[in-house]
């Protein structure tokens, strides 16, 4: 009998490690062979923790269990087709994640993520194989065909910015793999690198072999102790299956990966704070030109891409670019792995074409709130992302038509809120997080965000309302005009936002009596 038991950190959270532990135990007493596979999360996260059992007809599920329900499970003799209270199913056969299109997490939750044997056998490395036989021209004509933009936010094409670094001339050159997921509601970094860590490792020595790099880095944030152990680990299998180090995969290329570790400044996830901290500096924004792509870590030609784009690389090499390609909407061109959470019904990671529409994303795909009240909005793009009202839920997931109403698709997050959140202390919380976050380099940034706290709370008090939300909006103009990085300039995002789809909620607030 083989069973699988998520090992990430979600599901760890809500207890897997002590159900697996029942399980042994159980199946000990009983005298119950069992091989227990601890994979990755497949995403669905209202399920976790969620045991599957493998059988002829599939995997069949069982979800959001407890160690009280261990001893249910041996009674029912579920491991034998057994029927239990917690059953959800086929797990391939439930709608959340029969409806995805999955080229990215294809991989996720499907086998154990520390063995390099699963990897290859699920199809792992035949990108890294076509990549070897076509050479490095041919691997960024690949990415530029695909249509690959950057999952981490500000979605520039991938193939553009590595033929860049692969005509610039230098001695050394470098692949970053920004691993440091900072997006309130996010977490496909996170379940790529503790579900699938080959993959990430697969797509930088793509990378690195396309553009002549032989060293890369994987900023990876320290909130994430799962992660970093499971990375450490794959780059170890790794090299020593010769897939990393001098000779990849017995050809004359050489690539080699590390970890680093960041300390947790938000500001680190902007490509050039995150360079500064890696070179061992303070994580400050550098001023561009020159692009990282022409003078980067150490002053040499740098890949900086995010970790979901070049997760994405090993299907183009695989499959094709033109499989990729097909799928898409406008420009925005193959699979998003959209991240849903707040108060939802079902959180989770949902993987599919871009075009779908935002509504869809909310109400059918996430089951609108968990509390079971209305959604008032949707925070699109993490903290600094713009709050869309239901109005505007006809809105296609892509990266113009969010710009095209003000929003931003970002890291791939929603975070949804009901009908009781005051929308006015959301955009006061974003000038907030701003200033708290700041890197101190730029002024808009570092003075205004404080600015702005200050004139949000004198609203609040009815000091002079019109007049000061006219110098919010004043103020906003000016960080996103004149911040040296998004941190500031995408502050303004979720502060207009809130101030044009809910103007209800910046009237004077009465102050609460003493007792409460």
């Amino acid at each position: 009998m083989k069973i699988f038991i998520p090992q990430d950190m979600a599901a760890v959270a809500v207890g897997a490690n002590r159900i697996a532990a029942a399980i042994e135990a159980e199946a000990a007493a009983r005298n119950i062979p069992l091989t227990i596979v601890r994979n990755g999360s497949r995403g669905l996260f209202w399920l976790e923790p969620l045991l599957e059992v493998e059988t002829q007809a599939g995997r069949i599920g069982y979800g959001k269990l407890t160690v009280a329900d261990v001893k249910s499970l041996f009674d029912a003799n579920i491991f034998d087709g057994g029927t239990h209270p917690k059953c959800v199913g086929p797990v391939e056969a439930i709608p959340f994640l029969a409806r995805q299109t999955r080229f990215t997490f294809a991989r996720a939750g499907i086998a154990d993520p520390a063995s390099l044997d699963d990897y290859r056998a699920l199809g792992g490395y035949k990108g890294l194989e076509h990549a070897l036989s076509i050479g490095p021209a041919a691997i960024v004509a690949a990415v530029k065909d695909s249509g690959l933009r950057g999952r981490g936010g500000a979605g520039f094409p991938t193939g553009i910015k590595w033929e860049t670094v692969a005509r610039t001339a230098s001695d050394r050159k470098y692949i970053v793999c920004n691993a440091d997921e900072g997006d309130s509601g996010t977490f496909a970094d996170r379940l790529i690198m503790e579900a699938d860590p080959f993959m990430l490792i697969e797509g930088m020595t793509i990378a690195g072999i396309g553009v002549g790099a032989t060293k890369g880095y994987i900023y990876l944030r320290s909130e994430y102790p799962f992660a970093i152990t499971m990375m450490n680990r794959a780059i170890d299998l790794a090299r020593r299956a010769g897939l990393l180090g001098t000779t990849i995969h017995g050809s004359a290329h050489a690539f080699d990966i590390e970890v680093r570790v960041g300390a947790g400044a938000y500001v680190c996830g902007e490509e050039t704070s995150l360079l500064e901290s890696l070179e061992g500096k303070r994580g400050q924004v550098r001023a561009k030109p020159p692009l990282p792509a022409i003078k980067g870590l150490f002053g040499r030609p740098t890949i900086i891409n995010n970790t979901i784009t070049l997760a994405s690389v090993p299907f183009i090499l695989a499959e094709g670019a033109q499989r990729y390609a097909e799928l898409g909407y406008g420009r925005s061109r193959g699979t998003m792995p959209i991240q849903i959470a707040g108060n939802v019904r079902h959180g989770g990671l949902f993987e599919c074409a871009f075009g779908v529409t935002l509504g869809e994303l909310v109400d059918d795909i996430g089951g609108g709130t968990a509390s079971g009240r209305p959604v008032r909005a949707v925070q699109a793009g993490g903290p600094l992302g713009a709050y869309f009202p239901p109005s505007m839920f006809d809105t296609p997931y892509d990266y113009e038509a969010f710009a095209k109403r003000d929003g931003l698709i970002g890291h791939g997050g929603l975070v949804l809120f009901d009908d009781t959140a005051d929308m006015a202390k959301m955009a006061r919380f974003a000038m907030a997080f701003c200033a708290h976050e700041s890197c101190g380099k730029c002024t808009p940034c570092r003075i205004g965000a404080i600015r702005g706290v200050e004139t949000f709370d004198k609203i609040a008090a009815g000091i002079e309302p019109e007049k000061n939300l006219a110098l919010v909006r004043d103020l906003c103009e000016t960080m996103k005009l004149g911040s040296l990085c998004a941190l500031g300039g995408f502050t303004p995002y979720p502060v207009l936002s809130a101030l044009n789809h809910f103007p209800g909620d910046f009237a004077a607030k009465p102050l609460p009596l003493a007792a409460e």
